[in-house]
């Protein structure tokens, strides 16, 4: 089980994320909502994967990086849940819709029913 989220699979590309708000599906499991869209990605990776958090709602980019930092941990430790049931390749955007700021179990249990209802979505 590989436990690291190195730069290639890191969401970079703004085509591909203006892309995902066009045509990509979301699932939300509340304080997180994902944005998810089949593409071609380049090498072995199967998932790109940003995160992203509402400017409106945490004005200081030192909460807004808070629970982005949070978000990025909790899916290194949960990504296996994906990778390990897919075949396709996938973008990935994962928000936080939440007004509060989060706690590290929170996330990590919103994250883990995000991505269980992403794999029932898509092997279905």
């Amino acid at each position: 089980m590989n436990l690291s989220y190195p730069k290639k699979e890191k969401l970079k590309s703004k085509k591909r994320i203006e892309q995902l708000f066009i045509e990509g599906k979301s699932i939300t499991s509340f304080p997180l909502k994902l944005i998810y869209l089949e593409t071609t990605l380049p090498d072995e990776i199967k998932i790109q994967t940003g995160v992203a958090v509402s400017k409106k709602r945490f004005k200081n980019a030192v909460k807004r990086n808070r629970v982005k930092r949070l978000l990025r941990e909790s899916y290194r430790l949960n990504k296996f849940i994906v990778t390990d049931n897919t075949d396709s390749s996938y973008a990935f955007l994962i928000l936080y819709i939440g007004k509060k700021m989060p706690t590290y179990t929170v996330i990590e249990k919103q994250l883990r029913l995000l991505l269980e209802k992403f794999n029932t979505k898509t092997n279905a």
